[in-house]
């Protein structure tokens, strides 16, 4: 044992009344926070307290006589750590600059500041920032080779970078990365790791890091560097780690290290592990115990948050986790009985839109807030009906997972295509697309625009057959020369289908095109912009006349465009599941459950469905009084109608966890 519990004198501030741990906590809660020393698994399930546990902790190991100084802390974001040693300023007034807490990468720069020089670092070493870090990646491909950017289906530098970054996290070669995550750039898998040399190479030369790096050789130093790592070990006899389902395989590998002497307790919850996308890796917490033997598992699950009816379907959900491959844990309501959660099927997209703004309509008159009612879906094609129906109504919502469906980069590169084909004296249209052509800026688009229109009138000529002429294509900047006739074909093309076809053959064709191959190498997540763009095709099948269509995403764009962004204003909140963890919502609504949509059907096929199920877990949690299932059976997002199936994390549950909400012709409720 670390201490005996009551020999030591209290580290507290004079004036600093005691704290009654006893009183403060409840049962689950005070015996994890005054748990002797040693290695502590702390599984604290949503809406549990978890924040409260950790910060107490803090404050009794300061009450047993640990100093601020023996204590790291460690967190995944800034605010949680300064809000954690506030509130322990508050408890014991010891001040937050006496600890070690803060993010792993801001307590890996303090070390490898401190100690660098120990593997070779300089003391003087900058940090590049995100943009600086690809400026300098950029560089290195373009020694090793230079005519790599110019290919469009490459990765530019930033998904490059995205990458290169993701091996480096999760220690899985460049080529298993690339495969996992990055599937569109297979081809090109033999010249990665001659890149990423390279750009290592230069920041050992100009002694700076990147974000990655400091991880990377804070790991390095603790590993090479015995008397470093036993500095940290002897110092930090105690170790904290909040959210530690979302370490990734360097933090985990860090935390091991210099928390040797087994005095670690990591707090977290596996069921709510839903970032392996940017590297969580859910085994670190499964077999916490297995590299720290004697661990003492508590485990934290009077829930405070939801209703006994939300938190037994909750249970549901990890009752039907594999056997195995996770920490049993079922959640205790706090709270008295109210309604199950509802089970709403719908027609369409549409219908479902059309529901939920009935609903919402029903909960502000019964007294609920518009900003606490939520949303939420797995991707954000799925919110796009949902939008239209709230701006059609002038109904105000904000998207906290990011910009508004149609303000999205892509979404408006794919509508300036379609607007310049169909208009090609829409300037504003063509200088947006042209200058996704390599060394196209504004005045080359405008210089080449011109040229077309001269063309085209001296020669009495189609605009876009005047693009194609060599007159136009000797203006063209020397980087884009190659890929100039297949940006004209592409916008032939699809002006062809415009003319004999639908709308949404001409998007389909758009997205096919020029276009589609440029998204692979512009954004390091392509699989799902992709799939933003293919819900276009089936909004355009909604549409007999592309005017039609463009004049109504042009409305849907001018009437959200002076959109308050205060985060406090009364306005409905759409997200993401993702982005949704740690909040909550007096209700929810949790839209398209059909598979395929969610769980997405790029997880079924790649066979990581588990994680599909924890954000279904984690979405149903952040309800707090009623939560709503919403099915469309119908999906019409790449074009045609196709039947859904109920997604399985649906009809794995016992249906008497939830009531079906049956709807009436003239949308009553």
């Amino acid at each position: 044992m670390d201490f005996p519990l009551d020999a030591q004198p209290s580290y507290a501030s004079p004036g600093v009344p005691p704290i009654d741990f006893r009183a403060a906590l409840n049962d689950e809660q005070f015996a994890a926070v005054t748990a002797p020393p040693g290695p502590l698994l702390v599984l604290a399930g949503a809406g549990s307290g978890k924040t409260r546990t950790l910060t107490y902790r803090v404050a009794y190991l300061l009450s047993q006589g640990v100093r601020p100084g023996e204590i790291l802390l460690l967190t995944f974001t800034n605010k949680a750590a300064k809000e954690m040693l506030h509130r322990v300023h508050e408890l014991t007034g010891v001040e937050p600059g006496r600890f070690w807490g803060g993010t792993f990468h801001s307590i890996g720069h303090r070390a490898l500041r401190m100690h660098g020089e120990a593997i070779g670092l300089p003391r003087s070493f900058t940090i590049l920032d995100a943009e600086e870090s690809q400026g300098l990646l950029r560089d290195a491909v373009d020694e090793a080779d230079r005519g790599f950017f110019k290919d469009k289906t490459h990765p530019k530098p930033g998904p490059l970078h995205s990458l290169l970054s993701m091996a480096r996290n999760t220690q899985l070669s460049v080529d298993e990365t690339t495969q996992r995550f990055f599937p569109q750039h297979e081809a090109i898998i033999e010249r990665l790791p001659l890149f990423a040399k390279k750009y290592a190479d230069k920041k050992r030369e100009a002694s700076v890091l990147d974000y990655d790096d400091l991880l990377e050789l804070w790991l390095e130093l603790l590993k090479k560097s015995e008397p470093t790592r036993e500095y940290f070990v002897h110092r930090f006899r105690h170790v904290l780690v909040d959210e530690y389902q979302d370490t990734n395989v360097l933090q985990s590998q860090i935390v091991d290290l210099i928390g040797s002497h087994h005095r670690v307790m990591a707090v977290g919850d596996d069921a709510q592990c839903i970032y392996t996308w940017r590297g969580a890796n859910v085994e670190n917490i499964l077999t916490f115990p297995d590299r720290h033997p004697g661990t003492v598992i508590h485990r934290i699950e009077t829930n405070y948050r939801s209703t006994p009816q939300i938190l037994a379907l909750a249970n549901g959900v990890l009752l039907a986790q594999p056997k195995g491959r996770a920490f049993e844990k079922e959640l205790r309501p706090h709270r008295a009985n109210s309604e199950k959660p509802y089970f709403v099927q719908t027609m369409d997209g549409r219908e479902q839109a059309q529901f939920i703004v009935q609903r919402v309509r029903g909960l502000v008159d019964e007294g609920c807030s518009l900003a606490d009612i939520a949303i939420l879906y797995r991707a954000h094609f799925h919110a796009l009906d949902i939008q239209l129906e709230l701006s059609r109504l002038q109904i105000p919502y904000q998207i906290t997972s990011g910009v508004r469906f149609f303000e999205q980069a892509h979404i408006r590169d794919l509508v300036a295509l379609l607007r310049f084909v169909y208009n090609p004296s829409d300037i504003a249209a063509w200088n947006r697309i042209a200058i996704l052509l390599p060394k196209v800026g504004d005045k080359n688009a405008q210089k080449l625009h011109a040229a077309a229109l001269e063309h085209a009138k001296l020669l009495q000529q189609d605009f876009l057959d005047a693009l194609g002429t060599d007159d136009v294509a000797s203006k063209v900047p020397k980087d884009a020369k190659e890929e100039w006739p297949k940006f004209v074909a592409s916008l032939q093309q699809v002006k062809e289908m415009m003319r004999t076809m639908k709308p949404h053959n001409a998007v389909e064709i758009a997205i096919d095109g020029w276009y589609g191959d440029y998204l692979k190498g512009a954004f390091a997540n392509y699989v799902s912009r992709l799939d933003d763009l293919k819900s276009m095709i089936g909004f355009a099948s909604r549409y007999d006349d592309m005017h039609q269509l463009l004049v109504e995403v042009m409305l849907l764009n001018s009437e959200t465009s002076d959109r308050s962004a205060d985060p406090d204003a009364d306005a409905l909140r759409l997200t993401t599941v993702h982005q949704a963890k740690g909040l909550e919502y007096a209700a929810v609504f949790l839209i398209g459950l059909a598979d395929g949509s969610f769980p997405l059907r790029r997880a079924i096929e790649a066979g990581d469905v588990e994680e599909e199920r924890r954000l279904f877990y984690v979405a149903v949690t952040r309800a707090r009084d009623e939560l709503y299932l919403c099915f469309p059976k119908v999906n019409t997002k790449g074009g045609p109608a196709m039947l859904q199936t109920p997604s399985r994390f649906l009809t794995e549950l016992s249906p008497e966890l939830y009531q079906p909400l049956r709807m009436k012709r003239s949308y009553g409720w």
